[in-house]
């Protein structure tokens, strides 16, 4: 049996998904060959290249003055390739700082820019959450201005989209196609691909026309958002089979109804998850209510020292990697969109069970 697995990334991948990659690993289409083994420029393997980026514009509704990226070297090369494509003409920004990955992402822009660090991390009753926007010192002339809109390792995410008449810049990598988004409020988007949208390898980056002038002159060409976008992402050899397989999922998702139908799922799960947690003596979730991730739900036991046998009857009982980071400890469980509701009832009624024999 095929076990529930809670990874913040790699991710669970759908089981359809997997199954239609395995029936055509070996004789895609027909073809006698893999896709794995298909040249990039092919004509086959060019439609299903636009018919993946086809079907994420449907599911995002991205307007069509923005570009689509299949791009390389995950959502932290991304970190760099911002700023070397943004600050070009203006080499001011303001980063939002709330956890570990706002944090890596504007301590590699200071290597390139005057950055303006937002500190909008708090305690409120002994709950980490997110400042109110009115307290936040934002730069009258920044380039752009940079946030994480859900931290993977913390489990914080925010209520609402930060307003600014700058560019907005957001990491997505634990959030995307996870609810409704409205794209247009945003100048850039990236996603690292391997939490809801297909396996590690592929980055998205959606990127408004407007800002692909804006690069620096010593940009690496491999780097350059215009000069991927002039050539369908394809610089160089992009990564085709996590492409394809990504494309898969986009077709799994519109199945499902789309990123609404998607969204009342994952709040279904959120909502069973944390109103456990909320009830229970013996768990505890560290983050403010109007802040947690519906992705990445953390949770700390009552007793420390049992974590370790929690994580080997989890395991047992085929629930799979609920380790907290290594950098917070405790324990964390990632629901993202390949996850089922059957799976949180799983993890609920094993809590549940743990809990009761070590109460």
């Amino acid at each position: 049996m095929r076990a529930y697995n809670f990874c913040a990334g790699p991710a669970a991948l759908p089981t359809a998904v997997l199954e239609k990659a395995q029936a055509e690993m070996l004789d895609w289409h027909g073809k006698g060959l893999s896709i794995m083994e298909m040249s990039h420029r092919s004509k086959d393997y060019v439609a299903v290249a636009e018919k993946a980026e086809a079907d994420l514009r449907k599911l995002m509704n991205i307007p069509d003055n923005y570009k689509v990226l299949f791009l390389q070297g995950g959502a932290s090369l991304q970190f760099s390739a911002i700023p070397l494509n943004l600050l070009g003409k203006n080499s001011k920004a303001d980063y939002i700082h709330t956890g570990i990955w706002s944090e890596k992402a504007l301590k590699e822009a200071q290597r390139y820019g005057d950055i303006n660090v937002v500190e909008a991390g708090t305690m409120v009753d002994g709950k980490l959450a997110i400042t109110d926007q009115s307290t936040w010192n934002l730069s009258d002339d920044a380039a752009y201005v940079h946030y994480a809109d859900n931290e993977t390792i913390g489990g914080i995410q925010f209520a609402n989209i930060p307003k600014t008449d700058k560019p907005l810049v957001a990491d997505f990598s634990s959030s995307i196609l996870s609810a409704p988004l409205d794209v247009s409020k945003f100048g850039l988007i990236y996603a690292g691909a391997q939490k809801n949208i297909g396996p590690a390898g592929l980055t998205i980056v959606i990127i408004r026309d407007d800002l692909l002038d804006q690069a620096k002159a010593e940009i690496p060409s491999i780097l350059k958002y215009s000069a991927q976008a002039k050539n369908d992402s394809m610089v160089n050899t992009p990564s085709t089979y996590a492409w394809y397989l990504s494309g898969l999922v986009f077709e799994w998702l519109l199945e499902q109804g789309g990123v609404e139908a998607i969204y009342k799922a994952n709040l279904a799960k959120a909502e069973l998850l944390y109103g456990y947690i909320d009830t229970s003596d013996f768990y505890a979730n560290p983050i403010a209510k109007e802040n947690r991730s519906i992705m990445n739900v953390p949770f700390t036991l009552a007793k420390p020292e049992l974590e370790k046998q929690f994580l080997k009857e989890a395991e047992e009982n085929h629930l799979l990697n609920l380790a907290g980071h290594r950098s917070v400890g405790g324990m964390r469980a990632s629901i993202y969109n390949a996850v089922p509701l059957e799976g949180v009832q799983a993890l609920v009624n094993f809590m549940d069970d743990f809990a009761k024999r070590n109460a």
